[in-house]
């Protein structure tokens, strides 16, 4: 149960920040900012409070508000495995200091920027109830949006895929369809992976856990099979 928790504190903290990015960049009101909406739509999602998602709007109109820069961290975790590191920090001093340390303390190393990049696409990825929809005809219906792949999750979910510049597109197409995400995400893909043994996968696992309890971190990603 704690551990549910702490797994909810940490969306919700990730969601607050992606608030105060999305209002500082695009203003207040969803109507006229799309990253806004799309925060809304990962707060659903995530069973996150109406009031939290209001008081995380009026944090970031406040003369009190801290402001967040995205930092992405590169490097790897023992056995050779790309890590892609996404952090919101109001000190990127502070921040590489504590990712470099994760990176030490479970057998990686800290890379330069653009060491593991080229082995991963940055893609569009949403998440839509499975409520009847018939997946060829979606799959026709949002390849002018920009779609790429189609699939199912384990919970029998749609998960869309797109380029990163057809981000907006898709949202967009999925709006007027009256289709409203459970989430909406920018995600580092994996082009290659690395298949590993079970202790081995382990050891990886272990700084992929620390890093993601960080508090600056927002999300990471690996391309361990």
């Amino acid at each position: 149960m704690f551990a549910r928790w702490d797994r909810m504190a940490k969306q919700f903290t990730r969601i607050g920040k992606e608030i105060a990015i999305a209002v500082k960049q695009g203003g207040p009101d969803p109507d006229n900012n799309p990253a806004l909406r799309r925060c809304f739509a990962n707060a659903k999602g995530v069973n996150m409070p109406k009031d939290r998602v209001e008081a995380a709007i009026k944090r970031a109109m406040g003369k009190d508000k801290t402001d967040y820069e995205e930092v992405v961290y590169e490097g790897y975790a023992p056995h050779g495995v790309a890590v892609m590191v996404e952090t919101a920090t109001d000190n990127p001093t502070r921040t590489v200091a504590n990712v470099r340390m994760h990176f030490n303390k479970e057998g990686g190393s800290l890379g330069t920027s653009g060491s593991v990049a080229f082995l991963f696409n940055r893609m569009g990825v949403f998440k839509i109830k499975n409520e009847g929809q018939n997946l060829e005809e979606l799959e026709l219906e949002l390849i002018d949006a920009g779609l790429e792949e189609i699939g199912e999750d384990s919970e029998g979910n749609i998960i869309l895929r797109t380029p990163f510049t057809e981000f907006g597109n898709m949202a967009k197409a999925l709006e007027e369809k009256g289709i409203t995400p459970l989430s909406a995400e920018l995600q580092r893909i994996p082009t290659t992976t690395t298949e590993l043994n079970e202790e081995q996968a382990k050891e990886v696992l272990e700084l992929i856990d620390r890093l993601e309890q960080d508090d600056d971190v927002q999300q990471v990603f690996h391309n361990l099979r």
